[in-house]
């Protein structure tokens, strides 16, 4: 430490600025009907992802013996709970939620950082994808958002189909492109693949001069989507990238309990592979899934990094007071 680690690396003007941002945010959704709530930060729960990697907390009874006790989470979102109100009937809900993710840090990243997230009932994909333009004109003043799908993106910067090409072009795809391929990737890891070009090549000429939602992603990146009926191979997944910035993701939520179950187990099984510990595949949400979610989309959003778009910082350092190198 030395005697300056007590100041705040955002600068004041940009803190205020944050903060009329979050009360625009906050009217937007006050305004399209929805309410807010609160849910928890620590859960039994956690999202099953194989690259989204909680912060763990032992909940002691016993203050004697605080590494004795009940396995809990910092929760990544507030996905789960939010969809357990859903399903208990709230219609239209959204909140700003501290999440926390293990081993992100970097110019994008700090451990603890903020989330909008939002869920109304009755909203299918194309509802979601124009909350979320409206959304972001509202709050950046750019336009209304370019929507692409992404199959599309790929087509139009790299001449491949993302659906049908196979591991070995996209690895030469990479190769024509200088993008070094980890180590860390198998032969058939496809998405790993299309996860590194969509980054590496395509991802910075996104969301300039206006916003850009991608939606359609491949099935196999569905997350927590349903799949779209009409097309099985693609998920329900949209998202929205600024300056090239990803600032959201969004679903036409998934509402079948086996299918989330399945990935769960699935995501468990990668996880382990990658030296990981698997987490709670059980949940409450499981149960409300199962005793009837109703059709919704939802959507988090990264309101550090919208703050970022807004005063044009390169650094979340610049956006938040304190981050966790200084928390």
């Amino acid at each position: 430490m030395n005697n300056n680690d007590w100041q705040p690396t955002a600068p004041l003007a940009f803190l205020k600025r944050r903060s009329q941002i979050t009360q625009a945010v906050r009217q937007f959704f006050l305004q399209q009907g929805f309410w807010e709530v609160e849910t928890p930060l620590l859960s039994h729960d956690t999202v099953v992802d194989t690259h989204l990697d909680p912060v763990p907390v032992t909940l002691s009874w016993n203050p004697a013996k605080p590494n004795e006790g009940e396995r809990t989470f910092l929760q990544t979102s507030p996905e789960f709970a939010m969809k357990r109100l859903v399903a208990a009937g709230a219609d239209a809900i959204f909140q700003f939620a501290k999440a926390f993710r293990l081993a992100e840090e970097g110019s994008l990243h700090n451990v603890e950082f903020t989330l909008v997230e939002w869920y109304r009932a009755g909203d299918d994909l194309a509802a979601g994808i124009q909350l979320l333009s409206d959304l972001a004109e509202a709050v950046l003043e750019r336009g209304a958002a370019e929507q692409v799908t992404y199959c599309d993106l790929f087509q139009t910067h790299l001449g491949v189909d993302p659906l049908s090409v196979k591991t070995a072009q996209l690895r030469e795809v990479c190769r024509q492109h200088v993008i070094d391929v980890p180590s860390s990737f198998g032969e058939a890891d496809r998405d790993g693949l299309l996860e590194l070009l969509l980054s590496e090549a395509i991802q910075p000429k996104l969301g300039v001069g206006r916003p850009t939602i991608v939606s359609h992603y491949p099935a196999s990146q569905a997350a927590l989507a349903r799949l779209d009926e009409h097309d099985p191979r693609v998920a329900c997944r949209f998202e929205l990238f600024v300056d090239g910035m990803e600032l959201a993701n969004g679903y036409d939520e998934l509402l079948d309990a086996d299918t989330l179950a399945a990935r769960n187990r699935a995501n468990n099984e990668a996880r382990q592979a990658l030296g990981k510990p698997p987490l709670p595949a059980e949940s409450r949400l499981l149960h409300a899934m199962q005793s009837g979610l109703p059709a919704c989309s939802g959507c988090a959003l990264g309101l550090d990094r919208l703050v970022m778009a807004a005063v044009g910082a390169t650094s979340i350092d610049q956006v938040i007071p304190f981050p966790v190198r200084r928390a």
